[in-house]
């Protein structure tokens, strides 16, 4: 069995490894000439790090990022409305992790490149066109040297992204990405340790929201690279999204500094931090409504291609890995593809279509909403305001909904 996976980002890379793990041969196609680092912070739940530890890539996560011990929430004024450990803290049998997100996909090419044979990721080529086949499926890339490349295979995994050409030609009518009205910037920066060293502080709903956790070591011990995030609803109907959906947008502070009045935090000097980070990134969240299918025959939809997400809950990645474990599972063994693509969609689609408008909602930062909409001018007991097995109740459904319990964790 042969795959062609289009689209070398984090599920593409960890679906490749996945395959070869399995027995299962394919090529990588990405679009970008070479694997750039961009991006800043992400977090992988301890079912994503389970799924790659599976491929003995933990030591090298570890070498990379910062395993989180504790989750703080709280309003935009500073009060906290919940805090918990999290990770093997938590009970887990895995870390949960943070780690930069170019770090991430670097390692992935790295490790992807020293374990698959020569010439099996081929980079400057980006998805133009596919059709099946009495063979399986035959896939057409535009290449940066303005040629074409032709690749033939028994099956096609479209891991391109919230743009992908592989959903546009399943679902030709669906239209562009839908803006949430909400703007990110977002950055990092050397900077002195915080509640810990290895906490995630969350001040603030869907409207207003800043986000601040340590992605790897610093220059000293008590330093960590911090990755920061704020999200405001800057456009509240939604429309006129101020540019397309692009990770790799340079922002601008000027632009971003009125915002920062809307917080009050106490446990980190996050004007500082914000000011120190040089180079900072602009991107207006867009995500697309879940459909009702990601496979047709030999071919089918994984990572942001098929349930392309708002950050809330912190799950894209690991919903990503997730799919790649699940889909190099499901071909494991088997001759009938079309079979294993329907027993993957089965498995994938309906629960992240749920996350996907969970995450509309706020994800389990909804909690913050439901006390600041109660609230408004903070609060002196915060049990007054929502009861602590209200409060857990929110974040418990999301738990469940993202493989979160303990008991839950995937290989």
């Amino acid at each position: 069995m042969k795959a062609i996976i289009a689209g070398g980002g984090i599920g593409g890379l960890t679906t490749a490894m996945m395959l070869a793990a399995r027995g299962i041969e394919c090529t990588v196609h990405e679009q970008s000439p070479r694997h750039r680092e961009l991006g800043v912070g992400i977090t992988l739940m301890p079912t994503a790090v389970g799924a790659l530890a599976g491929l003995g890539l933990l030591p090298a996560l570890d070498s990379i990022g910062v395993s989180s011990a504790h989750l703080y929430y709280q309003t935009r004024r500073g009060q906290t409305v919940w805090d918990e450990p999290r990770g093997r803290a938590a009970g887990h049998a895995m870390p949960q992790m943070f780690v930069h997100r170019g770090h991430l996909l670097g390692m992935l090419a790295n490790e992807a490149a020293a374990r698959l044979p020569a010439g099996t990721i081929r980079l400057g080529q980006r998805l133009i066109a596919w059709r099946q086949t009495d063979n399986g499926v035959e896939a057409r890339f535009a290449c940066a040297d303005g040629g074409e490349h032709v690749e033939t295979a028994d099956l096609l995994i479209g891991a391109d992204g919230i743009h992908s050409a592989t959903r546009a030609s399943l679902h030709p009518d669906e239209g562009p990405p839908r803006f949430s009205g909400l703007q990110m910037w977002r950055g990092a920066a050397d900077w002195p340790a915080f509640l810990g060293g290895a906490s995630l502080l969350i001040l603030g709903g869907v409207d207003a929201k800043l986000v601040l956790y340590p992605i790897g070591p610093g220059t000293a011990p008590d330093r960590r690279l911090t990755n920061w995030v704020v999200i405001v609803r800057t456009a509240p109907d939604g429309s006129s999204p101020p540019n397309r959906a692009d990770w790799a947008r340079e922002g601008d502070l000027a632009d971003l500094a009125p915002h920062l009045d809307l917080f009050h935090c106490t446990d980190v000097d996050a004007r500082g931090l914000i000011a120190a980070s040089g180079t900072i990134w602009e991107y207006a969240l867009f995500d697309r409504d879940p459909v009702a299918f990601w496979s047709r025959g030999c071919v089918t939809l994984l990572g942001d291609a098929a349930h392309p997400m708002y950050p809330m809950g912190a799950n894209g990645a690991t919903q990503a890995i997730l799919d790649a474990v699940t889909l190099a599972d499901a071909l494991m063994g088997t001759p009938d593809i079309a079979a294993a693509l329907a027993q993957y969609q089965a498995a994938r689609l309906a629960p992240t279509a749920e996350i996907v408008r969970a995450n509309r909602r706020g994800g389990p930062e909804a909690v913050i909403d439901v006390v600041e909409r109660l609230a408004p001018d903070g609060f002196t007991d915060v049990d007054a305001v929502l009861s602590r097995a209200d409060r857990h109740a929110i974040l418990q459904g999301y738990a469940a909904k993202v493989g979160m319990i303990p008991q839950q964790e995937v290989r």
